[in-house]
């Protein structure tokens, strides 16, 4: 259970210096109030307004300030883990005029002509807002070397570009959240299975996550080393278990609505004599 001098965030927060990937248990529960799965919904309903509220004064303080602070949450994991999930349930608790997504996918031709964050600064959040990654810069630190798409060297570099990058976000006014969906492979594969029986999931099937998936030990390698390497305390990693969806989901959204409580954001003053605009409405 979360206690008064314990956030999630202290409890889900990856330690700095080597991390084993496969010593992290991807079915833990940490600081989770309740009993199991049964109690989550309960749970939600107490996360939501909150959520709600601060979510809109970030978002209300974007409109009259353009250096307004705002939130860049980094999700970031295997295949199946849960990033749409996530967005669903614990992103879906606020309004989404407040939110920006942004899912990468392969670079493109026109992007692979540029520096690899290039597309990445274009999706950060503005002033007031909630920007969402699935899947991220991390991407050209993992795929990019499992797949020995680039040379060593070059992959290597990354992990220091990456931080460069984090911390003038982080001195900008950014919030960064980054979240390591950490599924086992036993419940990836009941995963894949499972789009495999249902006809209405056969679209969320991609034959490319079974070539993923058969180099497992090299991806975890490659995470344990972005976890290690990436992991400040400007910008840390949180590990989010993930074979049990209702925590994922959880977890996420109370880590969340624990930095929104942290940034004590209040609601904007009055640019105009709200006395005045009374009478005028009275009298309109």
């Amino acid at each position: 259970m979360v206690g008064t001098d314990t956030s999630l965030r202290d409890l889900l927060r990856v330690p700095a210096g080597a991390v084993d990937v496969a010593a992290l248990d991807p079915s833990a529960t940490p600081g989770f109030p309740g009993k199991g799965k049964q109690d989550a919904p309960a749970q939600a309903e107490l996360i939501e307004p909150r959520l709600s509220d601060l979510q809109e004064r970030l978002y209300a303080a974007g409109r009259e300030d353009s250096k307004a602070p705002r939130v860049l949450v980094i999700l970031q994991g295997m295949d199946t883990s849960g990033k749409g999930g996530v967005i669903r349930h614990a992103i879906g608790m606020v309004d989404p005029q407040g939110i920006h997504l942004k899912a990468f996918k392969s670079p493109t031709a026109a992007e692979l002509r540029h520096d690899f964050l290039w597309r990445i600064r274009k999706e950060v959040p503005q002033a007031g807002m909630i920007g969402i990654f699935d899947r991220s810069q991390y991407e050209d630190v993992l795929i990019g070397r499992v797949n020995q798409l680039v040379p060593i060297k070059e992959w290597k570099a990354r992990y220091q570009q990456i931080n460069d990058f984090e911390a003038e976000l982080v001195s900008g006014g950014t919030r960064v959240i980054k979240c390591f969906l950490n599924i086992s492979a036993d419940e990836q594969k009941a995963r894949l299975l499972e789009r495999l029986d249902n006809p209405e999931k056969y679209w969320k099937y991609n034959p490319g996550d079974v070539d993923s998936r058969q180099k497992w030990d090299a991806y975890m390698e490659a995470y344990g080393d972005l976890l290690e390497r990436c992991n400040p305390d400007s910008a840390p990693w949180y590990h989010i278990p993930s074979d049990r969806k209702w925590y994922r989901n959880w977890a996420v959204a109370q880590i969340l609505l624990e930095t929104l409580e942290q940034m004590d954001l209040a609601w904007p003053e009055a640019d105009f004599d709200v006395a005045a605009e009374r009478r005028r409405v009275e009298d309109s």
